[in-house]
């Protein structure tokens, strides 16, 4: 019981590839770009954020 539950945490090749051809069809290769670059951006703005939530919190415990 216990390993099964282990197997279904780590997908193996063939699993990543079955998605990876699903993803394919759903989009299409020309949006797969617009959409990583999407997620790129997005992921940039989280991290600017949160460094500029960082440091209004050290700039109030220095007050």
């Amino acid at each position: 019981m216990i390993s099964s539950n282990i197997m279904l945490a780590f997908p193996g090749y063939t699993s990543i590839a079955l998605i990876v051809v699903v993803v394919l069809l759903l989009f299409g290769g020309k949006k797969i770009p617009e959409l990583m670059r999407g997620l790129g951006s997005g992921i940039k703005e989280f991290k600017d954020a949160s460094k500029d939530d960082d440091s209004n919190d050290k700039l109030e415990e220095k007050k």
